[in-house]
């Protein structure tokens, strides 16, 4: 099944609400690049860092403009997502802590690939649709893939320089990996009511996590 065409009056409120959540990731992700970019020991890595930042506000506001589309009353809504408060929290904490390589697998690899994962599925239905904006669709979830990319070739670097070890990461991971486990079943009911079976989208986010996290 792939997600099915914006058009039907009653599924207009759940894919809003959905876009909601993948708003908030894109601000989320807006604001921790940021910060990584302080921590970055790089130029290279900073611009890099930068220039996603200005990405993520972009994909916010191309979601902004779905949801007005979409359902107008529900702009400005609060995803309503305790565990995406929580994944917050422990990212900021990492930042805090100006632990680079966790912000990382957090952001990048963990959050990106949960974005990437249901960014693509959508895009799947869409384009065998031959829904507009097209390109601009295609435009946002190669930027997405990049940013996951980064985030995987710079943790092979920390690895390869002894600044972190995947035994390290793999057990900081448990409780975001949780979080994200949370989220995706607090949106169940809305996955379901579009006829969209939600642990695919899990399992096709834990497909994006390098072998050294999942073992």
């Amino acid at each position: 099944m792939v997600f099915p065409m914006l058009v039907r009056p009653g599924e207009r409120v759940p894919i809003a609400r959905l876009l909601t959540f993948l708003e908030y990731g894109e601000h989320l992700a807006q604001d921790c690049a940021r910060a990584q970019a302080a921590l970055a020991p790089e130029q290279g890595m900073q611009r890099f860092l930068l220039s996603q930042a200005r990405q993520e506000a972009a994909h916010a506001w191309v979601f902004q403009g779905a949801i007005a589309w979409l359902a107008p009353k529900h702009l400005g809504d609060s995803p309503c997502l305790p565990a995406l408060e929580q994944y917050r929290t422990l990212l900021e904490d990492a930042v805090q802590r100006r632990d680079f390589p966790e912000t990382l697998m957090a952001e990048q690899i963990i959050l990106e690939g949960l974005g990437e994962a249901i960014l693509a599925r959508i895009e799947e239905g869409l384009a065998k649709r031959s829904a507009p904006f097209g390109h601009l669709r295609r435009v946002l979830l190669h930027q997405e893939e990049a940013h996951h990319d980064f985030g995987r070739r710079m943790l092979d670097r920390a690895f390869a320089a002894g600044a972190t070890s995947p035994e390290y990461l793999q057990g900081r991971a448990q409780e975001y990996l949780a979080l994200t486990d949370c989220m995706v079943s607090t949106l169940g009911d809305l996955f379901e009511s579009i006829d969209e079976d939600p642990q695919l989208y899990m399992e096709r986010a834990k497909s994006y996590l390098p072998a050294w996290l999942t073992a």
